[in-house]
């Protein structure tokens, strides 16, 4: 009599069973990985290191603002005010709202003028075909992101100067009046955001150069074939990847719209245009270093940053309903 052979479904289950078996024995564990790789990660420790100094570490200084600090006591030894700094900041400062009138305005210019600026140009890139012309002028652009505002700053001084300054008598030359770029409070913040768009704009390209090397020519030589012209292969290839990049960073910029550029004001803004150029940044430099007003510069970093999160957090859920991806 034959022997029953068994049933084709328990061998199959039980082969499966010892393959997972094997592969879960063989698969080696995430502790062995790291020491495996433990040189990269010695790699990688002075820029923990340095985070853990200068980003984390400072947290213990938070509780400032919920203190009324003295020298003399420590942080941990100054008494306890709750949130009295918050309230003399929201109701008897008689700055605060001034300032934080200034950054809003200041960042909202930034935002409509100086982020569409390296799209602009990274798409302008993208159209030149000499590339001898095209690496030099990225070169050009590129240049003023490496010089410091205390440099640009100087530059801009001299070539602005009313008396003196090459913008002014140029328009000398075609009739216009000398004009005080940034001593007169009506051109001080378009003086801002024009040299902060020359500043980055050529840095600002280096992301959306990427994401426009990141497409695929077929695409290009499909609508070639269809007979699209540039300005639509423009809008319906080009622009489209560059979506995700363009989310991301406005995202980010979104979070950033109470900071206003510190460097840039601080060397450029002088008394006569401390109304239209005083920041929420120098507001802190002022009270902070020169008033020695430490818990209530405090409150005010603490209420930025508060601000900046929920900021990133709405952003990001916006341009996920958009069908964007987003950073969270």
């Amino acid at each position: 009599m034959r022997q029953q052979q068994p049933a084709p479904q328990a061998a199959t289950g039980t082969t499966a069973g010892l393959a997972n078996a094997g592969s879960k024995k063989a698969r080696p564990s995430v502790w062995k990985e790291y020491v495996k790789t433990r040189y990269l990660f010695l790699l990688l420790a002075p820029v923990l290191i340095w985070y853990a100094i200068f980003a984390y570490g400072p947290i213990y200084g938070i509780q400032l603002a919920f203190k009324q600090y003295q020298i003399m006591d420590g942080i941990s030894g100054s008494p306890w005010v709750g949130f009295d700094n918050f309230k003399y900041l929201f109701e008897a400062s008689p700055d605060f709202w001034k300032v934080l009138s200034n950054t809003l305005r200041l960042s909202l210019y930034h935002i409509v003028f100086g982020f569409p600026a390296p799209i602009i140009l990274a798409l302008l890139f993208n159209e030149i075909r000499f590339n001898a012309f095209k690496r030099i002028t990225q070169t050009l652009t590129y240049l003023p992101h490496f010089l410091s505002w205390v440099v640009l700053s100087g530059i801009l001084f001299i070539i602005l100067s009313p008396s003196t300054g090459v913008v002014n008598f140029l328009m000398q030359k075609v009739g216009i009046e000398p004009i005080y770029f940034l001593g007169n409070g009506h051109y001080f913040r378009f003086t801002l955001v024009v040299s902060s768009i020359w500043k980055e704009v050529g840095w600002g390209t280096i992301i959306y150069l990427a994401a426009l090397a990141s497409i695929d020519p077929q695409q290009y030589e499909a609508a070639i074939m269809d007979g699209a012209s540039r300005w639509k292969q423009t809008l319906h290839i080009t622009l489209p990847g560059l979506l995700p990049a363009i989310a991301i960073m406005f995202i980010l910029r979104i979070g950033g719209i109470l900071d206003a550029g510190f460097d840039q004001v601080l060397n450029l803004y002088t008394p006569g245009v401390y109304s239209v150029a005083d920041i929420i940044d120098t507001y802190v430099y002022r009270m902070g270093l020169t008033q020695m007003q430490f818990s209530l510069t405090t409150a005010v970093g603490l209420f930025k940053n508060v601000i900046a999160f929920a900021l990133v957090l709405m952003t990001n859920f916006f341009v996920k309903r958009a069908g964007q991806e987003g950073l969270l």
